[in-house]
């Protein structure tokens, strides 16, 4: 029987870029013609908000917010590294990356064999210093992929799998991790399982994996299908809790996400995350109320911008069927930078 340790941490795009660039997101809002006037005067905006900006738009709390979330990633990596995982499954949004317009799947295991990446090819900037030919190896693990995906279709969870890559050779969600997880640029040698979860929904193939014009925030139904509900995404979760947990793999069951998004949150006009929405679902993760998070709906998701939540909801249904609550967890809010960070851990 495998053990299994249960993992929630964020892939977080701010950490590979300049402090200054932390609020770049809102500024692109900010200068979207369909923005109101109204609601460019910082005197609407929380003050919590207001506060974080500072008198430089961000950047001082961003270099603060840095070594905080540098902390956070190194402690996850200890916990992986006391384990020793035969293979990591990592739970991970797919923002029009692999998947786009000729397939998108609810959830697919993406059983690759080992890959090298290079993910700063096409950025001018990394926070290492490190040229843009530098490579990564990515180990994978086919056999327990496949395994995976045999076990969850004879449970009755209509999985996609895949072997190889279709557009994109491994999606930031998971790359991300792998390269803050290995901060310190010790190595990371645990076998790999990519499991892609549908995250973006009606507005994947819409906004290509970014934020939507303004003009569009009340058409967005109209777009594309939904993502799969959160109580499917619990589901598929304790499927694969269970198959894993009678494999002869020790595994790491990781959701790698940050949780609501400013970009996502049209109510806040772009501008700032849903919270407060976010603190709630983290008291109920926090006491282990199962409950809670398994009466979240698809609309409660999308109208607080939470798309990358899913990703936890199948941890977190993992988790249930485990019989586990979080041995620690930590909630890290922002206002100003997209996105707050939940780290928690779920040890065996």
């Amino acid at each position: 029987m495998g053990e299994i340790l249960g993992l929630g941490c964020t892939h977080r795009p701010l950490m590979l870029r300049r402090d200054a660039d932390w609020t770049g997101m809102m500024r692109a809002s900010l200068d979207d013609p369909a923005m109101p006037a109204e609601m460019k005067d910082p005197a609407r905006w929380p003050q919590p908000l207001r506060e974080e900006l500072g008198n430089d738009f961000g950047a001082a709390s961003a270099t603060r917010a840095r070594e905080v979330y540098r902390r956070h990633f190194a402690e996850a990596r200890q916990a992986l590294d006391d384990f020793r995982p035969d293979v990591i499954v990592m739970f991970g949004d797919d923002q029009y990356e692999n998947f786009k317009e000729d397939i998108v799947p609810p959830f697919a295991v993406l059983a690759y064999e080992d890959q090298e990446i290079r993910p700063w090819q096409h950025r001018p900037y990394n926070p290492w210093g490190e040229p843009a030919d530098k490579s990564f190896q990515i180990r994978g693990h086919r056999t327990a992929g496949k395994h995976l995906a045999s076990g969850l279709l004879q449970a009755g969870i209509d999985v996609a799998y895949s072997y190889k890559p279709l557009h994109h050779q491994l999606g930031h969600a998971f790359a991300n991790t792998v390269i803050l997880l290995d901060d310190a640029r010790v190595g990371f040698d645990f076998p790999l399982v990519p499991f892609a979860v549908n995250c973006y929904g009606r507005r994947v193939n819409a906004a290509q994996g970014l934020r939507l014009p303004l003009a569009m925030r009340d058409k967005i139904r109209d777009l594309d299908p939904p993502s799969p509900n959160p109580d499917r995404c619990m589901q598929v979760g304790a499927a694969v809790a269970r198959v894993m947990a009678a494999s002869p793999w020790r595994t790491a069951l990781v959701a790698s996400s940050s949780w609501s998004h400013s970009f996502l949150t049209e109510k806040n006009w772009q501008l700032w995350p849903d919270v407060a929405a976010d603190r709630r679902l983290y008291a109920a993760l926090e006491a282990g109320d199962y409950t809670a998070w398994h009466r979240y709906t698809t609309d409660e998701i999308e109208d607080s911008g939470q798309h990358e939540v899913l990703n936890w909801f199948c941890l977190l249904g993992a988790m249930e069927a485990l019989g586990r609550k979080p041995d620690r967890a930590t909630f890290i809010e922002t206002w100003a930078f997209v996105s707050p960070v939940v780290f928690a851990y779920y040890q065996p």
